[in-house]
């Protein structure tokens, strides 16, 4: 049985367990693309859910951008997240980096209304710090399209870990 096959037979509860965190703590998209089923691939499904993310009001966005944890300080986080972020030693900042990543989130959500969001895979610490200094320089609108495009690629790396 294909992976397709095996997820589009999923009840709701199920679907909804393995999908429900590819957008941070937002399991109504996984809803949604559960009554859409059945998909012919998985690319379509994948297509979908960013679909539906793309398609929603920016007050639904907000609630999805304002769902992503603080990097590097905040202490309740989704098994993905801490995943994501451990992977990348945000877990083991000296104190001079917790110090500098916890002023930053404090005054990007100052200025934003939402946390800074950056899919961490790949990136190491100062990369992410580095992307951290020039992103708190730019203005709302471009960084609300940076932040959505951020969930995204996060969303992307989420579903591919589901389906390896």
């Amino acid at each position: 049985m294909s992976s397709i096959d095996k997820f589009n037979k999923l009840d709701k509860s199920e679907f909804l367990s393995i999908f429900g965190n590819v957008f941070e703590k937002t399991e109504w998209i996984a809803e949604k693309c559960y009554s859409l089923k059945p998909y012919n691939n998985l690319d379509e499904l994948f297509s979908k859910m960013m679909e539906v993310f793309e398609s929603t009001q920016k007050k639904k966005h907000l609630e999805i951008l304002n769902a992503h944890p603080d990097l590097a300080v905040e202490k309740k986080l989704t098994k993905d997240s801490k995943n994501e972020q451990q992977n990348v030693s945000l877990n083991h900042c000296t104190d001079q980096e917790f110090n500098e990543f916890k002023k930053l989130n404090e005054e990007y959500k100052k200025k934003f209304g939402f946390p800074f969001i950056i899919a961490v895979k790949g990136k190491n610490k100062e990369e992410i710090l580095n992307s951290f200094r020039q992103r708190i320089t730019n203005n709302i609108n471009l960084e609300f399209e940076e932040a959505k495009k951020q969930v995204k690629k996060i969303a992307g790396f989420r579903l591919n870990e589901i389906i390896k």
